[in-house]
């Protein structure tokens, strides 16, 4: 339900007692970082407000705020960078960050929130040995360069 939306739903299950912090069984992810993923705005609100973990991570050591990232769901990202709770430079198996996932993207208005929090490493290093500035140099992204 988180997955895909349906507020009143995750409202109801929460309600009657469902487990707030559940995670699927194939990739070990939790209500808040499916609703992160697809930018599910109202259902990560409720989540919060009912005290979901911020930083559970999946199999891949993906948190809610790196899923958001991935797809770009800038509305999701202020939230949780709001709360004033979350790693904003955490890191997957890979080393992606979330600055490093926003660059790639092309993201630049996420890009900026990032850094707005003054928490990012803009030269950390993901398994390959590049960095936030590698990615938009290889884009060809001038204004994250500049940002960078």
């Amino acid at each position: 339900a988180a997955k895909t939306g349906y507020e009143a739903v995750v409202k109801l299950l929460l309600d009657r007692g469902s487990n707030l912090e559940s995670k699927d069984k194939i990739y070990s992810r939790t209500p808040l970082s499916w609703a992160a993923q697809n930018g599910n705005v109202a259902v990560v609100k409720l989540l919060l407000d009912r005290g979901s973990n911020l930083e559970p991570k999946d199999n891949d050591g993906r948190t809610p705020l790196l899923w958001a990232t991935e797809y770009e769901r800038e509305k999701v990202v202020k939230l949780l960078l709001a709360t004033g709770k979350v790693d904003a430079d955490s890191k997957d198996k890979y080393g992606c960050t979330p600055v490093s996932c926003a660059v790639q993207r092309g993201n630049e208005a996420i890009v900026k929130l990032l850094l707005a929090t003054g928490k990012v490493n803009i030269n950390s290093k993901d398994v390959y040995g590049r960095t936030p500035l590698y990615y938009a140099a290889k884009r060809g992204d001038k204004a994250i360069v500049k940002l960078l």
